[in-house]
């Protein structure tokens, strides 16, 4: 754990400046530039709203029926799930896409998970601000307890920052790991009450669906932004204890395997 603080502050600046270049690098060149992080995420709440709250008429137990509320509630599930799919599609080719970097022995090549979760945590602020501006117009009010969602977002980002690293290498040696990231995403989205209230699940399978690493984190950032709720601190608790030892096993994996990087590539 030490190491894995010691490096991060080591190298704080190249990240960052990484993380810039990442960032800007994927709307270069298009006509609305950095607009497309705030457009695409909208233009996909306007068709989730539209398939799940028109078309299949799924509700939550809010006051109320307008879509706008709907929405609200949607997205503050979708953000968290952004967050988490974009880790597991990225970290895998985060290595082989740099394979310049994997030849230089001074390059700390651990960085290159971190700042793939920085762009992750980028796209989630965007869309956090964007869920703040629907909740104020849907509700008329923004509560305090939206000062807390960085304590329920940290645990995520931090297992996600584990899980990277482990990607990353295996993406090294199993070219596959790619496809089956992308599955697994699509199965965290579906069994995760994002589209449905977790009540809508039957009692006595609810608790395998916090077996989901999206599950506590998606209930605890509705009720913090949507019903002005407190965390539920004693399961917030295990779940930090849970991400830190991924993400301490992620970096000691990756240190263990990066030697044979130059050889596979």
């Amino acid at each position: 754990m030490l190491e894995i603080l010691s490096t991060l502050g080591r190298h704080r600046q190249l990240v960052i400046k990484l993380v810039q270049r990442e960032v800007l690098e994927r709307y270069r060149g298009s006509m609305f530039g950095l607009v497309w992080s705030f457009m695409h995420p909208l233009f996909m709440l306007l068709v989730y709203m539209f398939v799940f709250g028109v078309v299949f008429r799924i509700r939550w137990g809010v006051e109320g029926a307008e879509d706008i509320k709907f929405g609200v509630v949607l997205f503050a599930g979708l953000i968290v799930h952004a967050l988490f799919a974009e880790c597991l599609a990225r970290s895998p080719g985060v290595i082989l896409s740099n394979p310049q970097f994997v030849k230089k022995v001074v390059f700390p090549l651990e960085i290159l998970p971190v700042v793939t979760v920085g762009t992750a945590v980028f796209h989630l602020v965007v869309g956090f601000v964007i869920l703040l501006i629907f909740n104020l117009i849907a509700h008329g009010t923004l509560y305090w307890t939206s000062l807390l969602v960085p304590l329920i977002i940290l645990p995520l980002i931090i297992l996600g920052l584990g899980v990277s690293w482990i990607l990353a290498s295996l993406g090294v040696f199993v070219r596959d790991v790619t496809q089956v990231v992308g599955i697994l995403a699509t199965v965290l989205l579906f069994l995760c009450p994002i589209f449905y209230p977790i009540t809508a699940v039957p009692e006595s399978l609810q608790s395998l669906m916090y077996l989901n690493p999206l599950t506590l984190i998606v209930e605890e950032m509705r009720n913090l932004v949507i019903f002005g709720g407190l965390p539920n601190w004693k399961h917030l608790f295990l779940y930090y204890v849970i991400a830190v030892c991924v993400m301490v096993f992620g970096f000691w994996w990756f240190n263990k395997t990066r030697r044979a990087f130059a050889d596979v590539i």
